[in-house]
């Protein structure tokens, strides 16, 4: 059998405003958590979490909405110009 292996921590280096800083420094202090950066690890592992949840609930929500129906030409015509018009508002933006 394979043991697990643990991922290797790397360093990563970010700015945050020092309101940010701050409160991340009181959730330590609080005892909560040992170091800022194990806080920031359970943050990210949470949003991650809450990620794959929504995914799930989403497909569950599909699988629940009634049987599929076929795609006619009139849907994917539906569907290119709702891109077609997102293109050209994104385009109009930029100028």
């Amino acid at each position: 059998m394979k043991a697990e292996t643990k991922d290797t921590l790397t360093e990563v280096n970010i700015s945050l405003p020092l309101s940010m800083k701050t409160f991340i420094d009181e959730v330590v202090a609080e005892g909560g958590y040992s170091t800022a950066s194990e806080y920031v690890r359970e943050l990210i592992e949470d949003a991650k979490r809450k990620s794959q949840e929504e995914i799930e609930q989403r497909l569950l929500e599909a699988l629940e909405s009634g049987p599929a129906t076929p795609m006619t030409k009139e849907d994917w015509e539906a569907i290119k110009q709702r891109g077609l018009e997102r293109i050209r508002q994104k385009k109009a933006g930029e100028k």
